[in-house]
């Protein structure tokens, strides 16, 4: 598995909304992926392609259907390599720190 094939796959938003859905509710069938988006059946399959030679997504078959299924890894070795990289400690401290000011800003 190559990082540029996973940061190619996540650089789409269908292709992110896929991975939610399977993040969502594991195992769906082409089908069941399909429900939730406003594109042909073949468009859905050609970006589970793309997910699935990223090896984002992994398929196993039961009986007539085809289970998809949420692979982490190479999001979590992206993290690992890249987030891990930057000092996820201060990252988190700025992070929590924007959450706070928006929250703020927010309430007024």
């Amino acid at each position: 598995m190559s990082m540029d094939a996973v940061f190619k796959a996540l650089a789409d938003p269908v292709r992110r909304a896929l991975l939610d859905s399977l993040h969502a509710r594991n195992g769906q069938t082409l089908r069941e992926l399909c429900e939730g988006h406003d594109m042909t059946r073949q468009a859905v399959t050609k970006h589970l392609a793309l997910l699935q030679a990223a090896n984002l997504v992994v398929t196993r078959k039961q009986g007539r259907d085809k289970l998809h299924f949420l692979n982490p890894l190479p999001i979590h070795d992206i993290a690992d390599r890249w987030i891990g990289k930057y000092e996820r400690t201060r990252l988190r401290a700025l992070a929590d720190l924007k959450k706070h000011l928006e929250g703020k800003r927010d309430e007024k």
